[in-house]
């Protein structure tokens, strides 16, 4: 892959002398390199990047509902990334705390500089050149997306999430809507989503499994802890899915789950398996080959896994830790 890398990089110097051009491929790699170095020393512990509006004022009810969210995040084991801004994003930064925010800031001519709560951080504050490079790594690094009342900016994350997630290019991760009590805006955004686009057969209806929806800074954390309290990660491979669990899945119950979820699979079964995680551990794992086209019935299968009966288990308790050790 490094020399498909350099080849790639020599070919364009080939054919392509233009100031602009190697400028841009300049910043997007430099972009890439100080953004791995950042990350690498945190890849043992998950993160929920809180989207929001850079606007929400600090006596907002937003703005005090994405700080709390950040306490619960960092008091269940998480680490929190923002867009390192103002507003939702400076509240997130503030409840997390400097030793467990990760910020990545993009320099516009207003608006967007890195607020006073990560500014000073360390090593945990990115500067990015290019927005595309900076969703790579949201995306990338994310374990779960919180989304709070906003504007455009906002909107444009969601759907470029949604999109990333509806299309299998990400693993499958949660997707929480938060907005205060008393605050409808998820409710109007939503009904035209499910309304105006299923309806028509734009999206398929169970493509709203994507999204979850909380009403606290508690509710939205416990969503995305049960993601993870059987589900650990998924693999896509050449020509099948691995979605590696804390836990071994009942054999008992594994005609039920091919048979409930039969539509999901493009061919063969739901067939139980071992597979090494991104961090060599060995873990059980289910095996499948789904249709891509139906992600929404793939959040309901893992929304299954997740809601069975199982006896106490070490592994199922650290939801913010991607290296926790399966028990036997």
């Amino acid at each position: 892959m490094i020399q498909r890398a350099l080849v790639s990089l020599l070919e364009i110097s080939r054919n392509e002398s233009d100031e602009d051009s190697w400028r841009l491929i300049s910043g997007s790699l430099a972009d890439i390199s100080e953004a791995l170095a950042v990350f690498h020393p945190h890849r043992a512990t998950r993160k929920i990047t809180v989207f929001g509006s850079a606007r929400t004022a600090r006596g907002e009810p937003a703005y005090a509902v994405a700080k709390e969210l950040a306490e619960v995040a960092v008091a269940q084991g998480f680490e929190v990334m923002t867009g390192a801004g103002g507003g939702v994003m400076e509240a997130a930064n503030q409840g997390a705390g400097c030793e467990n925010s990760i910020g990545l800031n993009v320099d516009l001519p207003f608006e967007q500089h890195a607020n006073r709560y990560v500014s000073g951080c360390d090593g945990r504050l990115l500067h990015f050149r290019y927005f595309f490079t900076r969703k790579l790594f949201f995306l990338r690094e994310s374990d779960a997306l919180v989304v709070l009342p906003g504007g455009f900016g906002t909107l444009d994350e969601l759907f470029e999430s949604l999109t990333l997630i509806q299309t299998g290019r990400t693993p499958p991760i949660p997707l929480v809507l938060l907005a205060p009590e008393g605050d409808d805006f998820w409710e109007g955004w939503e009904r035209h989503v499910h309304e105006g686009l299923a309806q028509r057969g734009l999206i398929s209806p169970e493509d709203s499994s994507l999204l979850m929806r909380a009403r606290s800074a508690h509710g939205a954390i416990e969503l995305i802890c049960r993601f993870y309290r059987v589900f650990h990660t998924a693999q896509f491979g050449a020509d099948r899915l691995e979605l590696l669990l804390h836990v071994p899945f009942p054999s008992s119950q594994l005609g039920q789950l091919n048979h409930a979820f039969a539509d999901l699979l493009e061919e063969g079964s739901i067939q139980p398996g071992e597979s090494c995680d991104d961090n060599g551990i060995l873990r059980p794992c289910l095996r499948l080959q789904i249709d891509k086209r139906r992600i929404g019935r793939l959040y309901q299968l893992i929304d299954r896994l997740n809601s069975l009966e199982l006896p106490p288990c070490g592994a199922l308790e650290h939801p913010g830790e991607r290296l926790c050790a399966v028990e036997p």
